[in-house]
Parts: structure tokens; C-alpha cells; sequence
């Protein structure tokens, strides 16, 4: 076996050892708090809804580890087993090595190794979140998303893959900057497309009533100085009873999204909270910064993919022939994660960080932070969410803080 896919497979293990640990550290964690409901907590959740949220996080990660497990058996199979050297040679041999037939391999790859993890996808929606009462979606809306997420791949990505390779053929050594110019182009197109074209394949978008609501947030919107073309409801209650609020789009095409299932659950002063929040990240720049460090990051690895497809033994190591960057594209897109998994604790610190500068946002609009804390009360209660997640867990997996961790940064800034 090649030294290089040694390492990969040790890293690979490494990842999975890694994230079972964690998963167990967390359910031990949890299931040790299972007795009566703590101090902090008692105001706003009793004990049969806290036991929920223990079982339901225990659930989770129990299911989580067998996901986990398989996830990691699957790339390995398809790393190490041959069959991506297989497949390659035969939509070689069959037809040929235009750019198309190679993006048609390349996404038909993605495709095939996207199958195995259906089953338990299948689960999680129609068996565990069933269990605690979320799932809403039917069986011909679950099929039909995953069949309108293939079709859109397909008139979206397999495309930008053509493209790709053409440009490594004519770019020269210089193809991993315009690979990289093409993505970040492809980025702010689908910040067009998504909220006008995709997402309303998906889900029913319909504006905001008129009553007080709508006034209170339009008015919300204008004293903070965020301009949105409108406020729409989505359906979100037809696959789920989470629920959640965002802004989509840029420029004119921005609209602020509620979910029916979150206008459920909150009061209109709550609701504002939560805009506001969602308003101070736009107003603070964590969108842009986020996307610029995204950017940045796809620089990076980019040019990795090109100094790696420069060196022989990165084919061999997985039973390639060097002299294609279709190879190379593939493996690095299948290996990368295993590398990118560690630095989740710096992604997720970094997030965090950008939650606290809303929520402070959102108590000085609100001119307290009681709306907001009442309003995420409600919602890590009505989301069964972990309320006492180990925090070495919380680094590696959390963009949000914990719901005591907001309230006391909320309480120490004066808000």
C-alpha cells in the first residue's frame, strides 16, 4: 500500500475515532444531567419536556456514530477498493475524454457515492425525528426534494465541472486561479438565483400579512437600516416543526424569511428579537466576512489540488495513472473533509463569536435583552435542543453558543 494512502487511511480513522469519541463524551455528559431539572433552566421548561431534550440528544448521538461509522467504511471502500480507477478507465475507454464525458463522470461519481447514505437519511427524517414528534414531511416530498436537488446539480454543476476541466486544458498553470475566479463567480450568481429560482422549487414563499406584525418588523428593518424588498412566511411546517428565520439574496432581490412553525411559536415582540439578531449580523458584516474568508479558503485549497495533481505519487497512491486532473479533482474533493474536520474548532469559535455581536445588537435595538432571551428560550425548548452539551463537544460542532452562554453574555454586556 502506497505511503500516502496510509496516511489519508490513518487520517480517515483518526476522523472517525475522533468524532465517536466526542459523541460519546456528550451523550455521558448529558445522560449524567438527567435528574431534576437545573436551576437555570426551571423558568421556562418542566421536567417532562427537559427528559425530552436528554433523550432526544442521546437519540441523536447514538444514531450519529452509526452514521458516522458507515460514512467512513463508504470512503473507504471507494478510496481503496478500485472501483474510482475502474470507472474511470471505462468511461474512458467507452467515450472518450472530451470535457464533457469527464464532468459526466465526475458527477455521476458524486452521484453513485451520495447512495449509500440514503437509508439512514431516509431514518433520521421518517424514524427518528418522527420519534419526537418533528417530521412532517411525506415520503412523495422527501423523494421529490432529492430528486430536484439531483436535477438542479445536474443543470448547475455538471456545467461548471465542463468548464473546470476546460480551463485547466487552456489556463495553463495558472488554471487553479481561474478555477478559483469561476467558483467565486459561481457563489454570487447562486446568491441571485437561490432566493428567486431555487428555493421556491422547495418551499411556498408568501408575504408577510398586513396587520401589526408586518408594520412592527418593517419598521424594525427601517430604523436599523436594513433595506429588504419584502418579508415572506415559508411553508417550512411541511417537512418539519423546527424552526428558523433568514435573509436571503442582495441588493433589491433581499427579503427577510420566517418560518409558519417560528411565527407559531413566538410572540411579535420575539419575533422582532430575533430579526433584529438576524439584522445585526448584516449590520456587523459577518455575511461578507464569512464569504471572503470562504473565498479565501477555496484560494487555498486550490492551489493545494494544483501542487498535488503536479506530483505522480498522488495517482498512484489511489490506483490512478498520472496525466489527468480529473483524478486528482476527485480524490482531493473526497479526502479534503478529512483534512478540514480539524479546524472545525477555530470555524465554529469564530461563529460563535459573530452570535454574540447579534444577540448584543439585537438587546440594544430592542433596548433590553429580554425579547431575545425569552425568544431563545422558547425556541432551544421547542427544538428539544442540547441545553448542556459537553463544551469540548460545543468546539468542535456548535456555531452557536449555548442558551446560558448567550444569556450570560447578554447579562455581563448590559444589555
Amino acid at each position: 500500500m502506497h505511503w500516502f494512502a496510509i496516511l489519508v487511511l490513518a487520517l480517515i480513522l483518526a476522523k472517525l475515532a475522533t468524532q465517536i469519541w466526542l459523541e460519546r463524551l456528550n451523550n455521558a455528559h448529558v445522560a449524567a444531567r438527567t435528574g431534576a431539572v437545573p436551576e437555570a433552566f426551571r423558568k421556562f421548561i418542566d421536567e417532562a419536556t427537559y427528559r425530552k431534550t436528554i433523550a432526544y440528544t442521546l437519540a441523536k448521538g447514538n444514531f450519529y456514530q452509526l452514521d458516522l461509522a458507515w460514512s467512513a467504511f463508504v470512503l473507504t471502500a471507494v478510496l481503496f477498493s478500485g472501483l474510482l480507477p475502474w470507472g474511470y478507465s471505462a468511461v474512458h475507454a467507452h467515450i472518450g475524454d472530451s470535457v464533457w464525458a469527464m464532468a459526466g463522470f465526475l458527477f455521476i461519481a458524486g452521484v453513485a457515492i451520495s447512495l449509500p447514505g440514503l437509508p439512514l437519511d431516509w431514518y433520521a427524517q421518517f424514524r427518528l425525528e418522527q420519534r419526537f414528534g418533528f417530521n412532517t414531511s411525506t415520503q412523495g416530498t422527501w423523494w421529490g426534494d432529492r430528486l430536484k436537488g439531483l436535477l438542479i446539480s445536474l443543470a448547475l454543476l455538471y456545467p461548471l465541472l465542463a468548464l473546470v476541466l476546460k480551463l485547466s486544458e487552456c489556463a495553463g498553470r495558472w488554471w487553479w486561479f481561474w478555477v478559483w475566479a469561476v467558483f467565486v463567480g459561481f457563489q454570487l450568481l447562486m446568491l441571485v438565483l437561490a432566493p428567486v429560482i431555487i428555493l421556491p422549487l422547495f418551499n411556498k414563499f408568501t408575504p408577510l400579512p398586513e396587520g401589526s406584525l408586518r408594520d412592527r418588523l418593517f419598521e424594525l428593518a427601517n430604523r436599523t437600516g436594513f433595506r429588504a424588498r419584502s418579508i415572506q412566511v415559508m411553508d417550512g411546517s411541511r417537512r418539519s416543526k423546527h424552526s428558523n428565520a433568514f435573509f436571503t439574496g442582495f441588493g433589491r432581490i433581499r427579503k427577510i424569511v420566517l418560518f409558519d412553525t417560528l411565527m407559531a411559536q413566538l410572540t411579535e415582540q420575539e419575533l422582532e428579537a430575533v430579526l433584529a439578531h438576524e439584522i445585526g449580523h448584516y449590520q456587523r458584516k459577518h455575511i461578507p466576512k464569512m464569504m471572503a474568508a470562504s473565498v479565501a479558503g477555496g484560494l487555498v485549497g486550490l492551489f493545494a489540488l494544483f501542487l498535488l495533481s503536479d506530483q505522480d505519487w498522488f495517482y498512484h497512491a489511489f490506483g490512478f495513472q498520472p496525466g489527468s486532473l480529473v483524478p486528482a479533482l476527485l480524490i482531493f474533493g473526497l479526502v479534503s473533509g478529512v483534512a478540514t474536520f480539524w479546524l472545525s474548532p477555530l470555524t465554529h469559535f469564530w461563529s460563535r463569536k459573530y452570535e454574540y455581536e447579534a444577540d448584543a445588537f439585537a438587546a440594544k435595538v430592542m433596548q433590553s435583552p429580554a425579547p431575545l432571551v425569552a425568544a431563545l428560550r422558547k425556541l432551544n425548548e421547542k427544538n428539544l435542543s442540547n441545553l448542556t452539551p459537553h463544551p469540548l463537544y460545543s468546539g468542535f460542532y456548535h456555531s452557536h453558543p449555548t442558551l446560558l452562554e448567550r444569556e450570560s453574555a447578554l447579562a455581563a454586556s448590559g444589555g
